[in-house]
């Protein structure tokens, strides 16, 4: 019998430490990050660099939008640092939101001229506010609203 209890209190052990040791599994996420890009080396080196870190799947750089995206098991701050560590200390997480996601496009704070087309820049300002009059406005004459009223 010793042998067995002490077989058995070895996989014991052994089972509680590699449980105790195990580590919370990232995520799959996607990061988008805005950065100013001018060549084709700056480019080079913001991919070589992002897609060498432990857990990214995929990187995109869009030279045109200044937007680097990054797919995979990462972290967003990480990412953001290893983008910074090239070089690009202005680097910051994508700030903007679509156009048809904004209720108020041209308030102070969410309009920017240096936001891609189609896009504005988030702003609790530009959203609009649960239960405000214009909600109840809007959804009187949608055409989404069966009892809204029609216009002839």
């Amino acid at each position: 019998m010793g042998a067995l209890d002490s077989l058995s209190e070895y996989f014991s052990n052994h089972f509680y430490v590699s449980i105790r040791k195990r580590r919370k599994r990232k995520l799959m996420q996607t990061v988008n990050i805005k950065v100013k890009i001018d060549c084709d080396g700056c480019e080079r080196k913001i991919k070589n660099a992002v897609s060498s870190m432990k857990g990214a799947k995929s990187v995109e750089v869009n030279r045109k939008m200044h937007k680097v995206t990054v797919s995979g098991y990462v972290d967003p701050k990480k990412v953001l640092k290893r983008v910074q560590s090239t070089g690009k200390k202005k680097a910051e997480l994508w700030p903007y939101v679509p156009y048809t996601m904004v209720a108020y496009p041209y308030a102070a704070g969410a309009y920017d001229k240096k936001a891609p087309p189609g896009f504005v820049r988030k702003s609790e300002h530009a959203q609009a506010q649960p239960g405000s009059t214009d909600d109840k406005l809007m959804s009187l004459f949608s055409d989404e609203n069966p009892n809204a009223c029609t216009v002839m």
